[in-house]
């Protein structure tokens, strides 16, 4: 029996996919969760336009990341941070700093997108910006005393 994933099923294949399934598991697990739906012609059809048109948006996003990558490689931010005479920091830079950093600049960006390196004493560190799937970019900050 052939079915089309409506979302992704671990073992059996991602959304969108037609793949065969013994039919009991289809018509009395798959189909009536809602995780698919038959394979006929009017769902082959309707399967390919959203493909097709998903693409469409999926390239948007991309460029947009790009963009948006392009103006954050020419950036330069600072992080305050307390520290001690030494110039250790007391506790470390987080990625939430990092992200207030770039939303005082004008970019509003997840915190959760940020992954920094370990940042325990004053100088100049990378955090990496996941904007897509295909796009990362690295941004360099400067960790001074307040």
């Amino acid at each position: 029996m052939q079915i089309i994933l409506k979302t992704d099923i671990a073992g059996l294949g991602f959304k969108n996919d037609t793949v065969d399934v013994k039919p009991g598991y289809g018509r009395n697990y798959l189909i009536p969760q809602g995780f698919a739906v038959m394979a006929t012609e009017s769902n082959k059809k309707v399967v390919a336009e959203n493909i097709r048109q998903a693409a469409h948006k999926a390239e948007k996003l991309k460029n947009d990341a790009l963009a948006l990558a392009e103006a954050l490689g020419q950036l330069a931010l600072t992080v305050p941070a307390k520290a001690g005479e030494s110039g250790k920091i007391f506790g470390r830079v987080t990625n939430t700093q990092v992200a207030d950093a770039l939303k005082e600049k004008g970019y509003d960006i997840d915190r959760k997108k940020i992954t920094i390196d370990e940042a325990k004493v004053l100088g100049s560190y990378n955090a990496v910006i996941n904007l897509h799937k295909d796009v990362k970019q690295t941004v360099k900050f400067e960790v001074v005393a307040e």
